[in-house]
């Protein structure tokens, strides 16, 4: 009998594998471009910026605005200055950020389009264009980033009180919303865990 049990154990420790092996952030672009922006302003002699929650929720409300737009080349970061896309739901993009226009008018918002966002590429888009010029900018000391599709946005924030992205009232709905992803991965890997254990109880006693 145990003979005939070890395909079955066998196929077990492969799904357990299966089930625990690493699986990418869905982040991680915007990981990969933060790191890689601090780097370039480090080879600036300029200061690191460091990761701002209110930016990172404006620039994913940006990107979703960019969802299902094609990249052309004149778009993103190739676009002319002074035609950059206009969104007559601004006001509601800030709102649900708890943002307004009288804390985030010394900010800037960068949007890039690139196919399948491709590492090798997205940096250059924003280090290798118009856009360099404020990464250049010692004012700047802040930086979230979105990303949408095939676009990615960066905005970048200031320590003035212009620029400072500084919310009306608390962050709890964003915690509220970081607990329940993590809330669902950590049931989601339990139920893994449940079902596997499970298995092997009948496995053992058939």
């Amino acid at each position: 009998m145990a003979i005939n049990k070890l395909p079955l154990l066998l196929l077990l420790s492969v799904i357990l594998v299966f089930l625990n092996r690493p699986v990418l952030s869905e982040t991680d672009e915007e990981d990969v471009l933060f790191t890689g922006i601090n780097s370039y302003r480090t080879t600036q002699n300029l200061t690191t910026l460091n990761k701002n929650e209110n930016a990172e929720c404006l620039a994913d409300g940006i990107a979703d605005q960019f969802k299902n737009k094609p990249c052309t080349n004149d778009t993103g970061s190739a676009t002319v200055p002074g035609t950059e896309p206009q969104f007559a739901n601004y006001p509601q993009i800030l709102a649900k950020c708890r943002l307004n226009v009288s804390d985030t008018r010394d900010g800037m918002i960068m949007p890039a389009c690139v196919p399948r966002l491709d590492s090798s590429l997205v940096l250059t888009n924003f280090t290798k264009s118009q856009y360099s010029a404020s990464l250049n900018d010692s004012k700047f000391v802040g930086m979230g980033i979105g990303k949408e599709d095939d676009w990615i946005v960066v905005v970048l924030t200031t320590n003035t009180p212009e620029g400072s992205f500084s919310e009306d009232t608390d962050t709890k709905h964003d915690d509220d919303d970081h607990d329940d992803s993590n809330g669902f991965t950590f049931r989601f890997g339990l139920v893994n865990y449940m079902l596997i254990f499970l298995f092997s109880i009948c496995l053992f006693l058939y």
